[in-house]
């Protein structure tokens, strides 16, 4: 088999096997988190109506004028921004949902940035 559709292959397992444990408790938003080699985004989603409650990221003004140094540090201060967006919206209980993606290192840091910060998941 090809190495990249092994790869391809292995992400989407791992997605549908989060995404489905995530079904399971559908009565609490959904802290989703996408990431690409240079940006990460976090977004609060009500999966009942379909709307994004709370957005952040790390292109964002205020997390940009940090001038922090690695990716890991940006990941942080976006969890950290998203919780306050979120616990001033009143949101405090979430669902984390990872995505394809390993919970290791930049993942890692913005879901303790968040539960820093207020968040409970």
């Amino acid at each position: 088999m090809n190495p990249n559709k092994k790869q391809a292959f292995v992400k989407l397992r791992r997605k549908n096997r989060v995404s489905f444990k995530i079904r399971e408790v559908s009565s609490r938003p959904r802290l989703s988190v996408a990431k690409t080699l240079r940006h990460i985004y976090a977004q609060v989603i009500d999966d009942q109506s379909g709307r994004t409650l709370v957005a952040a990221s790390n292109r964002d003004k205020n997390i940009v004028s940090l001038k922090l140094k690695t990716k890991t540090e940006c990941s942080a201060a976006v969890g950290e921004s998203i919780a306050k967006k979120a616990v001033a919206k009143g949101i405090i209980q979430v669902v984390f949902d990872r995505g394809a993606s390993k919970y290791h290192g930049r993942v890692q840091a913005l879901a303790e940035g968040a539960r820093k910060n207020g968040l409970i998941f």
